[in-house]
């Protein structure tokens, strides 16, 4: 060995070198301590200087490994080498990493594509971690890309260096969150997937199991991956791995072994130590995927081996604790049977068999447990199997309250234990279902009277059975009677109850009965505590006064400890799931070692209270009850005030909304009432014009003498073919509707043509005829229009000539009245308006100060925009017929002025100029009125 590593140290040629690392690799497995000692240095010195040949380097590395490795054949082992071996890897290991650009060195040579160089490099690198890991971890993890380099490994072709690089991981990853962490975000959870499936998932080999537990090494206790799992959609991917056929015989110890780590890895993501919103959502999304549901199918599928179908029941156990969803689906599940059984019941059969394997057992009961936590829905359910209204009579189907009433008084200890704490789970809780279970009654012989379910537990107590069966009908009496006074109540209402409790903790029993005495210490602490001093023989005075006498305080606190300071109580507070390694250790449930923490301690003050104590006590509860009502009172009135501002508010808006619409009706009204005034304003201006041009031609009129009763005849003529015209025009209006009425019953006939022939035809004839004579009177209507006209013409002509201007005087002066009248009318309007504009203001203001009256505001405001709207089309009606005698008076003058003319009276040019300009307004004037 010592000249092969002076060859190594010594030689210029590189085949010499060569063949000397390849001589000290042959030695290194059997002189294994002499080669490292003299040859590591010079070994380490051609992985720095010969990088250029893999061959040396391979040898180089090989060596080194079967110098660090302590996987020697086993053909080489002997009895009395285990520890030095291990002594000795473990040595060379720290020798190596002394140097920590040794370990750098051999990640860059992992790099390599070389098989010869890589997959040595992977195998020395994992015997260093093995050795060494938290060091060589430490190492990795502050290299440059140092993790990001291992996880190419998983990427190359070449299986053996694949799977290698998996176990390399799987020692990277133990204990180191912080390499879990950058592993995990370097895509490991894909590729690992990737190969479970390429690899025929459970049915694969040793590949799928190394790549199970590096997934389990990433995933346990470290919620970031957990997390990053669940948001990646990775659950999805696990359904497959579940997929069992119906043929399950026959399956391989691989298959199994698979298998199991599959349902560990999913115990993982929901165990009850994770973070609860990480389990839940977690639960939710494995439910969401089916997953629950092929557990299930597992659960229910024959042929499964009982390791597994074990597993598995832990598996649904904690899928579904504590999630209401996934615990709903659970008890609609049913089990292959005929009839179909829900698969709680089937569950619980096992349970309550003494033939069923120990773990077996264990895991149901685990199962019914976590189906009850926190899932008062399924309480109920199983309370209500033992109520008297809803057992079956018939007794073909059996319930789950039947099952656990038989497991907890049959001769099996274990099968007494599992029902009494199932049933405790049933109560957790719960005080409605605790009152509820007082109505159970058991038939327990013929001929006898039927007992309660209380009354026969503390029989069973006092007839001296097991240690076992006692403990768990003492803790079934403890959860059931903690916090209801009802059950106390009926508990001291038995007179043998007391005594025997009193009786037992008094004894001075061997180590096996202390915990019995702890237990009833704890019960009748619990009998005290929560005893509403209904019964005046057990009152709560009453009964400390009697442990006093028969037990003595310190004696009785000093059984209760019993209970806190036993072992099986220690190893039950761990975790929730009941782990017990043989039957006789089945002692203490996990919830129910909560109840002794909480309990404990109060009791422990409560034994020590005199009864003044008490009563203020008592005070005080009542005083802090009377607080809660009252706290309870102003909280359910601050929520009614809440929702009364809420509304108010809500109506606030609203009113305000209807105020500005208001507002805004209200400046629309005001704009159009000044349009009037300004369009009056004109008008007044136009009537004065008028009565000046009158009054300047009245003398004129005088002047042309007429016959007055001649006018008036025409008159009364003009007056005749007008009635004639309108007696004409409503003739034509009945025809008008008549021919209507035909057309639609002509459309109405379209549709059942075929049938009514005949009555359309006359229809039509009828209709023709309507239609002559409805032009024969058109044309008469027009010749009578024609003689109208030129009466009129004749009339005005006469008009002129009359001398006596009294008709156009009187018609100025009534002109002139009704202006006057409209004026005032207006003014007052106008007045009226402004007030009711203010008061609308003034209302808009109060609204804001009084919201009680808001509503008949509203109603106040409504009424008076009608007033407003009505008012102000009275004053538009006012106006068109004011505009419809100036028109007249207008059509009046001209036709004067025209006969003045031809009947030869001078007419001024001024005039003519005046009334050209008066016409030219007048028709503005119009416009403006039809715009």
């Amino acid at each position: 060995i010592q000249k092969l590593c002076d060859r190594v140290a010594s030689s210029t040629l590189l085949d010499d070198r060569r063949d000397a690392v390849r001589a000290l690799k042959s030695l290194s497995k059997k002189y294994r301590l002499e080669v490292g000692i003299q040859a590591m240095e010079h070994l380490i010195h051609v992985l720095q200087t010969d990088r250029s040949d893999s061959e040396i380097i391979g040898y180089a590395l090989d060596t080194l490994y079967n110098v660090i490795s302590n996987d020697l054949e086993e053909e080489e082992q002997e009895e009395n080498l285990p520890k030095q071996v291990d002594n000795l890897g473990s040595q060379f290991t720290e020798i190596f990493i002394k140097q920590q650009e040794n370990v750098t060195l051999l990640l860059t040579l992992v790099e390599e594509f070389d098989f010869h160089v890589r997959w040595p490099g992977v195998k020395l690198l994992t015997s260093l971690l093995k050795q060494q890991g938290p060091q060589v971890q430490q190492i990795i993890l502050v290299s440059p890309m140092g993790v990001s380099r291992l996880m190419d490994l998983l990427a190359d072709s070449r299986e053996v260096i694949r799977n290698d690089g998996v176990l390399l991981l799987q020692q990277l990853t133990k204990s180191n969150a912080a390499i879990q962490k950058i592993v995990a975000f370097e895509n490991a959870f894909e590729r690992l997937l990737d190969i479970i499936t390429e690899e025929g998932n459970s049915d694969g080999g040793i590949v799928v199991e190394d790549c199970l537990l590096l997934l389990q090494n990433l995933l346990k206790n470290n919620n970031s991956n957990q997390n990053f799992f669940k948001e990646g959609s990775y659950i999805q991917r696990m359904k497959p791995w579940f997929e069992v056929g119906d043929d399950n015989c026959g399956w391989s110890a691989q298959k199994v072994t698979n298998l199991h780590l599959m349902l560990q890895l999913v115990r993982v993501l929901v165990s009850p130590t994770n973070p609860p919103g990480a389990t839940s959502s977690c639960q939710k999304a494995m439910f969401h995927c089916g997953l629950l549901q092929q557990l299930c199918t597992i659960l229910m599928a024959t042929g499964v081996p009982a390791d597994i179908l074990t597993e598995t029941i832990n598996t649904v156990s904690e899928v579904i604790r504590g999630c209401q969803m996934n615990q709903d689906y659970f008890a609609s599940v049913n089990a292959p049977s005929n009839p179909p059984r829900p698969a709680i019941v089937v569950l619980l059969m096992s349970m309550v068999n003494e033939r069923q394997p120990f773990v077996l057992r264990c895991a149901v009961l685990y199962c019914f447990q976590c189906f009850l936590y926190k899932n008062q829905k399924g309480q109920g359910e199983i309370v209500s199997t033992l109520l008297p209204s809803t057992i079956d009579a018939t007794g073909n189907s059996v319930s789950a309250g039947q099952l656990l009433c038989g497991g907890l008084f049959s001769t099996d200890s274990l099968s007494n234990w599992c029902a009494a704490v199932a049933l405790a789970h049933a109560l957790q809780e719960n005080a409605t279902l605790k009152e509820q279970l007082l109505r159970v009654q058991l038939a327990t012989s013929i001929g006898n009277p039927p007992v309660s379910l209380l009354q026969q537990c503390t029989n069973i107590l006092s007839q001296g059975s097991k240690v076992q069966t006692r403990v768990g009908l003492l803790m079934l009496l403890c959860t059931w009677l903690s916090n209801c006074s009802i059950a106390v109540t009926h508990f001291l209402h038995n007179p043998a109850n007391i005594p025997f409790l009193t009786g037992q903790i008094a004894e001075n029993l061997g180590e096996e009965e202390q915990l019995v005495q702890g237990l009833c210490a704890l019960l009748l602490g619990i009998s005290i505590y929560y005893n509403d001093n209904s019964l005046e023989n057990y009152r709560k005075e009453k009964l400390k006064q009697l442990i006093e006498k028969r037990i003595g305080r310190e004696n009785f606190i000093e059984k209760l400890g019993f209970i806190s300071k036993h072992e099986l109580y220690s190893r039950a507070a761990q975790k929730p799931q009941p782990s017990f390694s043989s039957p006789d250790h089945m002692m203490f449930d996990h919830e129910f070692t909560k109840l002794v923490k909480e309990l404990e301690g109060v009791i422990s003050k409560a034994i020590y209270k005199s009864s003044e104590e008490d009563k203020k006590e008592e005070e005080v509860k009542k005083t802090l009850e009377q607080h809660d009502n009252i706290v309870t009172h102003y909280k359910k009135v601050i929520r009614e005030q809440d929702q009364e501002l809420e509304e108010l508010k809500q109506r606030i808006n609203s009113l305000t909304s209807q105020n500005e619409q208001l507002q805004a009706t209200v400046t629309q009204q005001v704009s159009q009432i000044q349009q009037h005034k300004d369009q009056y304003n004109l008008l007044k201006v136009q009537l004065g014009k008028d009565t000046q041009h009158h009054n300047s031609h009245s003398d004129t009129f005088q002047m042309n003498g007429i016959q007055v009763e001649e006018v008036s005849k025409l008159k009364e003529e003009l007056e005749e073919w007008k009635n004639k015209h309108e007696l004409l025009q409503g003739q034509l209006r009945e025809k008008d509707s008549v021919i209507e009425k035909l057309k639609s019953s002509q459309l109405e006939m379209g549709t059942t043509e075929q049938s009514s022939q005949t009555s359309k035809s006359g229809g039509l004839e009828h209709s023709s005829e309507l239609q002559k004579e409805l032009e024969m009177l058109r044309s008469q209507i027009q010749l009578q229009s024609a003689e109208i006209s030129k009466l009129q013409v004749e009339n005005q002509k006469l008009l002129v000539m009359n001398t006596t201007a009294d008709p156009v005087s009187g018609d100025s002066g009534a002109t002139a009245a009704n202006s006057a009248e409209l004026e005032g009318r207006l003014q007052q309007e106008i007045r009226e308006l402004k007030s009711e504009v203010k008061a609308l203001s003034e209302e808009k203001e109060s609204l804001k100060q009084h919201l009680d009256s808001s509503s008949s505001t509203v109603a106040i405001l409504q009424d008076e925009k009608s007033k407003l709207q009505q008012e102000v089309a009275e004053s538009k009606k006012e106006q068109d017929d004011l505009l419809v005698l100036l028109a007249d008076q207008d059509q009046k003058l001209s036709a004067l002025k025209i006969k003045l003319k031809d009947l030869g009276v001078p007419v001024e040019d001024e005039d003519d100029i005046e009334s050209g300009d008066q016409g030219d307004e007048d028709e503005d004037g119009d416009e403006e009125e039809q715009d």
